[in-house]
């Protein structure tokens, strides 16, 4: 019997409430004795609390911000005591990327402003860090050109005109910015030259991005969420309304009764210039799906309220989608048509919603395979007294949210944003790790069950569908108190293991070094494109190990407005080698490599095959 995308998202729905999909454990071989044990179903009872079962985190993380020489970039977002306005809660990314091409990722973190208090002459700006290769970083913004002030958002990379170094946008409530690598160290502003300048009577909200090439011409183009549409003018005060006051206090009023914006989407002509045709492919979507109801309160938003945002190809059709996680209205989930149009389904197949059916303050969003089974998976963090969303990839357009199932339903006092998938000890297998931290800094004058500054979240993954929070042994690091926001991926000192940076509201950053205390190997692939874009962006990446496979995709713009190393990292368990990497190419070419040995970084570019391998790291 055919289903429909409606009923067979129902059908996943229920089965998956009543735990009957488990998705199947594929052991890695040579990681240790524990892998060789039996897992139970995650639905079967085994007499054993998990806690009881639950391995060692295998890592720690170290903030070594201090030492690192970043205490000085210090983010500044609105007030700090009281917010009286949504944008002076939502905070700004950060981005791990390469700009010099030496091998060693930099860090790039926006900045935001305040409305009251900052001095016409001392205005706050974006920071670029050069990486010094030694665990110490250079502030070099001015000498780079990126002094830029303004209500900061978002930032993702990629490298937009083919010349071989990697180009930056950057979002704000009011424009875009791109920011063309001049190959020296600096960069330009090209916005307008590139036809990105936005004219219209009221600022745009713009929020996350990415670079995709949604048409496979191998041009990057560029998609830009976008939030609410916000004027401080008219914009109610706290307490004002019923969607301005939490757990009885008046605070800055939440996006529910504000107009959502809608997402743009600018096709790139291939001569430096982008053309929008948010319209013409779809992504301009002029009115969303009904919200719940709000305090009896029935709201229909206009818009998608959109703030994280990635593209993968989560059909495993060849061409990438795109997925934008809404606030407090359904995500929406851009299915590539394949000639240059999408269509927004995301409530049709099961990643919109939670597992009840119901909306959420979806914020940040991470795409990694968690159970190895080849299809990507998304996790998707949320507001506070909510639980986040594992939508798993049931591998036949649809998915289902797992977050139950997978033994993460239980963190719910935490407001998350940056998020990603990344294998943290190196076993095969991909961890989660969240940024967390509260909107309004006046919950901390009551007695309430959640605080303004927060810790993280890390979850193990235990290789049978189901994680186990190891934060108690992941380090001091993940305990320190914070209201945190972007959040990138990257193994900044090549040491051989992903590392984390984070943005702090009104702090300086945190740059957590993980110091990984098992004896696993690893592999580092770095894709350069030829015919495809020069930042192979859409190149999916899959390493074997005896029955075991990995996959992920090079991406542009991730976590919560943030942008991860685009290098792409596995772990290898014990084996000492991978006994097959394969590289299919955003415009199809396969190339396929046999036997390569672990603790490595290959350089593979397209059509060309490996063209370097460096030893890095400690080993």
């Amino acid at each position: 019997m055919a289903f429909s995308r409606f009923s067979r998202r129902e059908f996943f729905r229920e089965v998956a409430r009543w735990g009957k999909i488990v998705p199947a454990s594929i052991l890695l071989p040579g990681i240790g004795e524990a892998a060789a044990l039996q897992k139970p179903a995650a639905s079967a009872p085994t007499g054993r609390s998990e806690k009881a079962l639950a391995p060692e985190a295998g890592f720690s993380f170290t903030d070594i911000a201090a030492q690192a020489g970043l205490s000085g970039a210090i983010n500044v977002f609105g007030g700090v005591e009281r917010k009286r306005y949504l944008l002076e809660e939502i905070g700004c990314g950060v981005a791990l990327f390469d700009y010099d091409n030496d091998g060693w990722p930099d860090i790039f973190f926006v900045n935001g402003t305040r409305f009251e208090g900052i001095s016409p002459e001392h205005q706050p700006a974006n920071f670029l860090f050069h990486n010094n290769r030694d665990g110490s970083f250079t502030n070099i913004t001015e000498k780079a050109g990126l002094l830029r002030s303004g209500w900061g958002q978002g930032c993702c990379v990629g490298d937009y005109d083919n010349d071989g170094y990697d180009d930056l946008v950057v979002t704000y409530w009011g424009g875009i910015v791109l920011y063309h690598n001049n190959g020296d160290g600096t960069f330009t502003d090209v916005t307008e030259k590139a036809g990105l300048m936005q004219k219209g009577p009221k600022p745009r909200w713009n929020t996350g991005c990415c670079l995709v090439d949604y048409d496979r011409d191998g041009h990057l183009d560029l998609f830009v969420a976008n939030y609410v549409n916000f004027d401080p003018r008219v914009a109610p005060q706290p307490g004002e309304n019923q969607f301005c006051r939490y757990y009885g206090l008046a605070v800055g009023c939440g996006p529910q009764g504000m107009g959502g914006g809608t997402n743009l989407l600018y096709h790139n002509r291939g001569d430096g210039t982008f053309e929008d045709v948010s319209e013409r492919s779809g992504v301009a979507i002029p009115r969303g799906p009904a919200a719940p109801t709000f305090n009896s309160v029935q709201w229909l938003p206009a818009g998608s309220y959109g703030l994280g945002v990635c593209a993968a190809d989560f059909d495993n059709d060849g061409w990438p989608d795109i997925y934008v996680a809404c606030d407090s209205v359904p995500s929406r989930f851009y299915h590539n048509k394949q000639d240059g149009t999408f269509e927004e389904i995301g409530s049709d197949i099961g990643c919109a919603l939670n597992e009840n059916g119901t909306a959420q303050g979806g914020m940040g969003v991470g795409v990694g395979d968690y159970d190895c089974d080849g299809w990507l998976d998304i996790v998707k963090t949320n507001y506070s007294d909510q639980t986040a969303n594992l939508y798993h990839n049931n591998g036949d357009g649809t998915f289902y949210d797992a977050v139950y199932q997978a033994g993460m339903g239980t963190n719910t006092k935490y407001l998350g944003w940056g998020v990603g998938l990344f294998d943290f000890d190196n076993d095969g297998w991909p961890d989660i790790f969240m940024s967390n931290g509260h909107v309004f800094p006046e919950v901390d004058t009551r007695r309430l069950h959640v605080t303004f500054k927060q810790r993280k979240i890390v979850y193990k993954n235990l290789r049978n569908g189901r994680f186990v929070d190891v934060t108690s042994g992941a380090g001091a690091a993940v305990a320190q108190l914070h209201s945190s926001r972007g959040t990138a991926f990257g193994d900044f000192d090549n040491d051989g293991d992903v590392d984390v940076v984070i943005i702090n509201m009104n702090e300086p950053p945190s740059l957590l070094r993980n110091d990984c205390r098992s004896k696993n190997n690893w592999l580092k692939v770095k894709c350069i494109g030829t015919k495809s874009n020069r930042s192979a962006v859409g190149a999916r990446v899959r390493v074997m190990v005896g029955r075991h496979s990995q996959i992920n995709e090079v991406m542009s713009g991730s976590s919560f407005m943030s942008q991860n190393d685009l290098r792409l990292h596995f772990g290898l368990g014990r084996a000492v080698q991978a006994d097959l990497v394969e590289v299919r190419w955003p415009l199809g070419l396969l190339e396929s490599f046999k036997n390569v040995d672990a603790n490595q970084l290959l350089v593979v570019q397209e059509g060309h095959g490996i063209v370097r391998r460096e030893k890095l790291g400690k080993r």
